[in-house]
């Protein structure tokens, strides 16, 4: 197979495949508590990457176990847990436009605790358009009466645990396999999410039997297709194309998501929520194309904090 359609294949993975996520996650609340289908995923998927490692798992250090740890629950229980705690009651494609908040959330913390500059004033003026279609989503929502205003509060926060969960995952990075990593911060959260759904209460009167095909098709994608397939992927891509054309998943991801949600689960999407939506898509290009005006230095420095994020957003 030729380079080029390789890399066809793998653009295709980090836009498809991770953009229809959510509507994964949609079809598998159907029949499956939140925190359960959550654990299911990531222990799945984390399982798979470390086995791909073999015994180097056995040479990993008390701190690269502890930072997995740490990391893993941001990710995964206060990202991925919450997020699909939310979707019980919050439409697919808008609980993507409030995840593509992330970039914010990283840039946000950048300034208030840089480690080796600090992000411009005007990068940061430039979240103020994507800040603003946030709240115009949000306040659209409500008003039509699909939801409350918590569900948002909640997306938002978990975009925030992702971002914290990224500068951490920077700032503590021993450059070792990046496979293994994600797999042992895959597991543990996994592990933390089944003790969660556990003492929620959400496994009493639970069945097996209970789960739909749909329900057990989009655990099993999820665990496949989200964390393993299209973490692969996105690897790959760094090695063989810029930057900046890997981290286009985040202007395509939230796009696949509402058009999933919309055309296949009906869910409600109005005009105004798809400017919104293109006041957030666009805060984020901005947001970017400010960084890349700073020097050589200072991109090498921010490239990480776009790079890691796309690792496990999936």
């Amino acid at each position: 197979m030729s380079k080029r359609l390789l890399i066809v294949g793998a653009f295709a993975a980090i836009y498809l495949l991770w953009g229809s996520t959510y509507f994964a996650i949609a079809l598998g609340l159907k029949t499956i508590p939140p925190f359960l289908l959550m654990g299911l995923r990531s222990l799945g998927g984390g399982l798979i990457l470390v086995a791909l490692n073999g015994a180097a798992v056995t040479r990993v250090s008390r701190w690269n176990w502890l930072t997995a740890a740490l990391c893993g629950v941001l990710f995964f229980v206060g990202c991925h847990g919450v997020l699909a705690y939310a979707q019980q009651s919050v439409p697919s494609g808008i609980a993507a436009i409030m995840l593509a908040t992330i970039p914010f959330w990283v840039l946000l913390i950048d300034f208030l605790y840089p480690q080796t500059r600090r992000p411009a004033t005007m990068t940061l003026a430039a979240l103020l358009p994507g800040l603003a279609g946030v709240a115009i989503v949000g306040w659209q929502s409500a008003e039509q009466g699909h939801f409350s205003i918590l569900p948002i509060l909640l997306l938002l926060a978990a975009a925030f645990c992702w971002a914290v969960g990224t500068v951490l995952s920077r700032r503590t990075s021993d450059h070792g396999s990046p496979t293994l990593s994600s797999g042992m911060q895959l597991s543990i959260g996994g592990a933390v999410l089944f003790a969660i759904s556990l003492a929620s209460g959400e496994l009493e009167g639970f069945s097996p039997r209970d789960v739909s095909a749909p329900s057990l098709a989009a655990v099993i994608y999820l665990a496949i297709a989200g964390s393993v397939i299209g973490f692969t992927a996105f690897r790959w891509l760094l090695d063989n194309v810029s930057t900046f054309m890997v981290s286009t998943y985040i202007f395509v991801n939230p796009i696949i998501a509402v058009l999933l949600g919309t055309l296949i689960l009906g869910e409600p999407f109005s005009v105004t929520m798809l400017f919104g939506a293109l006041l957030v898509i666009a805060s984020v290009i901005i947001t970017w194309r400010t960084e890349q005006a700073s020097p050589a230095s200072a991109r090498q420095a921010q490239s990480m904090t776009w790079s890691r994020p796309a690792i496990r957003s999936g």
